[in-house]
């Protein structure tokens, strides 16, 4: 899962991105309005984390350019203006929940889980190619039924990759999906989260295969 947190506050930044990550879930952190519409433009989220007190204004603009251009991204303001008007004014503009400064990180995760079991909000069916099924719902890769036990990077790899089966992926979008903003990526990351991946499938008997296409990209394809 990776999600994008609007807020300007360098420890609740730190604290909610340590708090994410051990539970698996990256994070993509900017400060300000102008840099979360640019991010967002381009890059795939499950969810925004919004902050209103923003440098270069109310957090809620965000959430009504998003709508504007049709976008449904699952969006949770998290701030500390919490009369009942900023509440309605927020769920009006389209947030689709909204929590108060200082709020429980169990609490969150749950409202978090909560907007993502909405019908607008879920991810595609179960995908299948070869053995191998993927859930994008539950972020579960199997084999035969049998769950496959990936690293979060391998597993946003697969992801990456299963979504468009059959087709070439690109390097740079294969490198957004799996690492945030803030990574310092070495020349050969992608290269070996690629090649663990490739092993575990093999070891599993899943029944596909991850093509190079040189300077390019990958394709992930079924065998016999």
């Amino acid at each position: 899962m990776r999600l994008l947190l609007i807020e300007d506050e360098p420890q609740m930044v730190e604290a909610l991105k340590a708090a994410f990550a051990r539970h698996d879930i990256l994070v993509d952190a900017v400060s300000t309005i102008a840099d979360a519409e640019f991010v967002s433009a381009d890059a795939v989220y499950d969810a925004a984390l919004l902050d209103r007190q923003l440098p270069d204004g109310d957090g809620l603009r965000f959430v009504a350019t998003l709508r504007k251009r049709g976008n449904t991204l699952p969006v949770i303001v998290l701030t500390a203006m919490g009369q009942i008007p900023d509440r309605v004014a927020g769920l009006d503009l389209g947030a689709d929940d909204y929590m108060c400064k200082p709020f429980d990180f169990d609490e969150l995760l749950a409202r978090l889980r909560a907007v993502l079991r909405r019908p607008e909000a879920l991810a595609s069916p179960v995908i299948n190619i070869g053995r191998l099924s993927f859930d994008p719902a539950l972020r579960e890769a199997r084999v035969n039924g049998r769950p496959i036990g990936l690293a979060r990077r391998e597993l946003l790899v697969l992801e990456g990759l299963i979504r468009r089966a059959g087709r070439m992926v690109p390097r740079s979008i294969l490198m957004e999906t799996i690492f945030g903003l803030d990574d310092e990526i070495q020349s050969n990351a992608l290269d070996s989260h690629i090649s663990r991946l490739r092993r575990r499938l093999a070891e599993a008997d899943a029944g596909v295969a991850i093509n190079v296409v040189r300077g390019v990209g990958y394709l992930l394809r079924g065998v016999a």
